[in-house]
């Protein structure tokens, strides 16, 4: 879901937003929520871009080296600056040395405004690690000692997304509810409504999720929170193989106004009619629907339509090709975008994998657009964005030994890594290039989740499950990208001619 513009987030508390569960940053949506506002105190010390940066990491640990007593225990340091040295170390993914700021802080002042957003950079620290369990108690403890604060709500509503991720989606529609009752004007209330939605459908109780459906539209109305909870209602019928109740779900949306508040698209929405059409027997119907979906080089829905359109046959078989014809000549126009720089490095690192460096590129082209210095918020380097501890998993899969952050800035080694991190993806969803993308960004245990709600074996399917707004988009993205290169480049990565 997406964060309400109204809601202004502390920048450090933004930079804990920023980080996800692998290299690029997820928007605050379901299941994964934002970083709360936090005390004004914040603003004082937060990290710019250059704080943030290579020289400030370096001299952060330099200045800790320093200001260690004989036990090895950081020295006393005024609140503020344990604060900055914690945001310098986030901003980098070195966690364990934010924490450590972090906890000093709150053992030396346990009265001081900071304290609630220290222990909210402690649990979101180690959410982002997958580290479930040591997060929780955390942001427990913000919901029961800062309840009249934004930070304890925050911290409330974050026990709902870590409890979804030890396995218990039941425990965590009921936490989401419980926080709608809480403070029912929270500035999370609507996605308490929608991620509770969800949640009752990791839960198999469909029926809950069909009530809290009925629930939000009714609070919602006239909100693109109606609208998203009519997404929600149209694929879990999907889900569920109710072709023509998902048709009706579809048709009711004709009139929503696909703002950036409402998490689906006009194709999107007629795709997953046309798929219900189809699966129902109704195929002359699901191919008029199918053609109405422009494709476009950078329509993934539809790419998608013409895909199934070439399999209904006959026709729509014929029309297909002509669509797709239409597609090739816009790459062609368009190949001085989509180049194939380091071409042996790639090469060399896909070799024996199960990776197509064509998806490498896709990759490669969103994340840094071929950018060897490219650097993020998140502390991603190099073409492939890759974080330092990412790196540190994937490096011996690679032939690396030992990666530090200056390294991923070289092609020589950021591809390899990223190359080994994407191999381990491939094989855990086989022919869902889309799943691999949105693992990339979001996540592969939120992907994992997603693909058990979708149910059906049907990419496009799967991406209208994708529960990140940046995700989605992300996904959809690298696949145009895909697209265009595989009809540009052969698998050795030569021009087509």
């Amino acid at each position: 879901m997406i964060v309400p513009s109204t809601l202004i987030l502390s920048p450090v508390l933004y930079a804990l937003a920023l980080l996800p569960a692998c290299y690029r940053a997820p928007s605050p949506n379901a299941n994964s929520p934002a970083a709360a506002p936090a005390s004004a105190v914040f603003f004082e010390s937060l990290p710019t871009d250059e704080q943030g940066g290579d020289d400030a990491l370096a001299n952060a640990r330099r200045l800790d080296r320093q200001n260690r007593g004989a036990d090895g225990g950081l020295s006393t340091l005024p609140p503020q600056e344990h604060m900055r040295r914690a945001a310098v170390y986030l901003a980098n993914r070195a966690f364990s040395e934010a924490r450590e700021h972090w906890t000093a802080l709150i053992a030396q002042y346990p009265a001081d405004a900071n304290v609630p957003g220290s222990l909210f950079g402690i649990g979101r620290s180690y959410y982002v690690e997958r580290r479930y369990a040591e997060a929780l108690p955390f942001f427990e403890r913000l919901g029961r000692d800062f309840a009249g604060q934004k930070e304890g709500r925050e911290g409330f509503y974050y026990t709902a997304a870590t409890i979804l991720r030890l396995g218990r989606p039941a425990d965590a529609a009921a936490r989401y509810l419980e926080y709608a009752e809480r403070h029912p004007q929270g500035e999370r209330i609507e996605n308490a409504y929608l991620n509770a939605i969800d949640s009752w459908r990791e839960a198999g109780r469909d029926d809950l999720a069909r009530q809290w459906i009925g629930s939000a539209r009714e609070r919602f109305r006239g909100k693109p929170s109606e609208a998203n909870a009519l997404f929600a209602l149209l694929r879990l019928e999907i889900a569920a193989g109710e072709w023509q109740s998902a048709v009706r779900a579809a048709d009711q949306m004709r009139g929503v106004a696909f703002n950036k508040d409402v998490q689906t698209t006009q194709a999107e929405v007629t795709y997953l009619k046309a798929y219900a059409l189809e699966r129902s027997g109704q195929k002359a119907q699901a191919g008029a629907v199918y053609q109405s979906i422009t494709d476009r080089a950078a329509s993934y829905y539809g790419w998608q339509a013409t895909e199934h359109l070439h399999d209904l046959g006959g026709d729509w078989k014929r029309a297909a090709a002509v669509r797709a014809a239409s597609v090739k000549r816009e790459v062609e126009a368009a190949a001085a975008n989509f180049p194939a720089p380091n071409r042996e490095v790639l090469l060399r690192a896909v070799k024996g994998k199960n990776v197509d460096p064509r998806y490498v590129l896709s990759i490669m082209r969103q994340e840094s657009s071929f950018n060897t210095r490219a650097r993020s918020l998140a502390g991603a380097r190099g073409l492939l964005q890759l974080t330092i501890d990412v790196a540190n998993k994937y490096a011996k899969g690679a032939g690396l030994e030992r990666v530090i952050e200056d390294d991923l800035y070289r092609p020589e080694v950021n591809i390899p890594v990223g190359v080994e991190y994407l191999s381990q993806l491939f094989r855990m969803f086989p022919d869902l290039p889309e799943g691999v993308a949105a693992s990339y960004n979001g996540g592969e245990d939120n992907v994992e989740r997603w693909v058990r709600r979708a149910v059906h074996k049907d990419n496009g399917v799967f991406a209208a499950e994708i529960g990140f707004a940046e995700s989605k988009d992300y996904a959809l993205k690298v696949m145009a990208n895909y697209r265009a290169y595989q009809q540009l480049y052969t698998s050795d990565l030569q021009r087509r001619r």
